[in-house]
């Protein structure tokens, strides 16, 4: 039975300079979407980071939030919280299917995104998946955000302040040489 299976858990991401996190949730089934922010917010607490909560309607509109934020705003990475439980129709998939395919187009750009939708048969495994006490998926999904943001400080280039926005100074226009001073 997968519930009484042990799993790897990697120790807590750690950094030497603050992350700020977007945590970009669907409260449509409220009380679980809060559980789940609780243990988001938990695990970024506790490696020092800071966080910023955008709600909105459902679990399709969350992968296009966090590209507005990329845009628009300076964090450094995103985690995606909501849940989606199977109906009556095919829309299940679709929410299921579209919103992952989206985030995971968005990580493969280069974002740092947990993936924190629940995709349930029904309200219990939701429950159970989100409950404090036990899986909350919503700590697996800002430790999974975290673990990406300190892989791409590791590989990345030095930026100045909170996230990677670049400074005006870093940006090269067009047919300026890197390297050779103009006269």
């Amino acid at each position: 039975m997968a519930g009484s299976e042990k799993h790897y858990i990697m120790p807590r991401a750690e950094f030497d300079k603050p992350v700020k996190l977007a945590i970009v949730m669907s409260p449509y089934y409220k009380d679980i979407a809060d559980n789940m922010l609780a243990g988001a917010v938990a695990e970024i607490e506790a490696c020092g980071g800071t966080y910023e909560v955008v709600e909105v309607p459902g679990a399709l509109e969350i992968p296009t939030a966090i590209g507005i934020a990329e845009r628009m705003s300076n964090f450094d990475g995103y985690v995606a919280l909501g849940c989606v439980i199977r109906g009556e129709t095919t829309h299940y998939e679709t929410v299921c299917n579209d919103s992952s395919r989206a985030i995971q187009l968005l990580g493969l750009q280069g974002l740092c995104i947990g993936n924190g939708i629940l995709t349930v048969e029904n309200r219990k495994q939701a429950e159970v998946r989100a409950d404090p006490a036990d899986q909350n998926k919503g700590g697996g999904a800002a430790a999974a955000a975290l673990h990406l943001i300190a892989l791409s400080r590791k590989w990345g280039a030095q930026r100045k302040g909170v996230g990677f926005v670049p400074d005006a100074e870093e940006y090269k226009l067009a047919g300026e040489r890197k390297d050779t001073p103009t006269a």
